[in-house]
């Protein structure tokens, strides 16, 4: 399977280590992943090219949008770019997970309705869980998700919790159901 990665490359001086993360839990759970034209190319190179250049790398990237099996983007450097690139992916179906590490998400993204389309905060600590739990999603059916409505003080406790915990909402959300049914299993 493979994994299409977008970040801000104006963005890549101050989150590089964190784009690299990202990458590297990515591969560890055995997907390719397309990332070069973030990780190796910098914004001189984006803002020098000639508009037939800059055509046929669009022409590339909705190629590999579309031949892999999702994307994740690290939003935490704001780009119309990568914002195009997520809007894309889920117009082609694709599962796509947003991450960001400081402040609040994206404000258009943080309210779209769409099951395909995850945003979690993150850090070098529950990194790991939020890309497990997203592949996990991605690879199959074996599990349902189920999507509900909070209100925002329940979002602000799930947010200082999961936290504190170094969970995933998901993942503590889940600990709690499965404690109650072990509770009241007769």
């Amino acid at each position: 399977m493979k994994a299409y990665f977008t970040a801000s490359i104006a963005g890549k001086n101050q989150y590089l280590q964190k784009y690299l993360g990202i990458i590297g839990e990515i591969k560890q759970r055995g997907f390719e992943v397309i990332a070069d034209h973030i990780i190796k190319t910098e914004e001189s190179e984006v803002n020098l090219s000639k508009r037939e250049d800059r055509l046929f790398f669009h022409k590339k990237l909705e190629k590999w949008i579309s031949q892999s099996s999702f994307m994740i983007a690290e939003v935490s450097f704001p780009s119309i770019s990568v914002g195009y690139e997520i809007s894309l992916a889920l117009h082609l179906g694709k599962p796509v997970l947003v991450l960001y590490s400081e402040g609040h998400p994206p404000s258009l993204l943080a309210y779209h309705k769409d099951e395909k389309l995850m945003t979690e905060r993150y850090n070098s600590d529950n990194l790991p869980g939020i890309i497990e739990d997203f592949v996990n999603f991605v690879k199959g059916p074996a599990d349902m998700r189920f999507t509900f409505y909070i209100t925002r003080e329940i979002a602000a406790y799930l947010d200082k919790i999961t936290r504190n915990k170094k969970l995933p909402k998901a993942v503590y959300l889940r600990k709690l159901v499965e404690e109650d049914m072990k509770k009241n299993k007769s």
